[in-house]
Parts: structure tokens; sequence; C-alpha cells
């Protein structure tokens, strides 16, 4: 699965901008996640047509990057994520981000950026989805 991070100068309707031009593209949002750290916004999604998305916010001005990401399944109880995350550590391998993108029943299906995306793979093979 691909995300995509926007960064941006926040203001009010900055979600608003880019929720509208992904309607206007006809791209669906499948999750999303916005945070501000001080004068800046970061926006990160997971989108049905990456390409389409990439090109509706190059042309509206939205500097916006993609970076491929896994999902993996895990328990939904206290302490799962820092399970996984250990495992990232121990291996040396740094995670970039972390969104918990849908809960299922006793799971929670989590998506995982990292720096070397394929050692992210092998090492979460018993898990990913």
């Amino acid at each position: 699965m691909k995300q995509i991070t926007i960064i941006a100068k926040d203001h009010a309707g900055l979600l608003a901008d880019v929720a509208e031009k992904m309607a206007a593209a006809n791209v669906n949002i499948e999750s999303i996640d916005s945070e501000c750290i001080g004068e800046t916004a970061v926006i990160t999604m997971a989108v049905d047509q990456c390409d389409a998305a990439l090109r509706a916010l190059a042309n509206a001005g939205f500097h916006a990057v993609t970076e491929e990401t896994i999902l993996v399944k895990v328990a939904d109880r206290p302490g799962a994520l820092a399970q996984i995350a250990r495992r990232f550590s121990e291996a040396g391998i740094n995670m970039r981000s972390a969104r918990l993108i849908r809960r299922e029943g006793a799971t929670g299906i989590v998506a995982i950026s990292c720096e070397d995306i394929e050692r992210a793979r092998a090492l979460t093979k018993d898990i990913l989805l």
C-alpha cells in the first residue's frame, strides 16, 4: 500500500482544501491523519488512486510525497504495537510512521512505513497482510 504525505503551512480550511481536491479528482480517501507541528501541517493519507491524487495535489500547488507501506495485523490489546515496534528496533529498522487504519473485532490493521521495506516485509511475514 502507498501512503501520501502532504507538508503545508497550516491554515483554517487546509483539510477541506485537500479533501475537495480529492473529490474533484474522483479520488476516494481510504484513511487520513492530520497533525500540526507549530505552523506546519502534516497530512498523511491512503487513497484508492494514488497517481490521480498526486496529480491533483501537484496541480493545486501542494507539496506531496508518496512512499510504500506494509500492512500488518496486530492484536487489539495493550502492548501489541509495542511488540511490533520492539521487533523493528531490535532488527535495526527505523519506523518512520505507524498508523492504525482499521479495527476489526479483536485485531487492528496498522500501516507502517520504514527505511527498508523489504527487510520489514521479511521481519513481519507472520503478521503481514
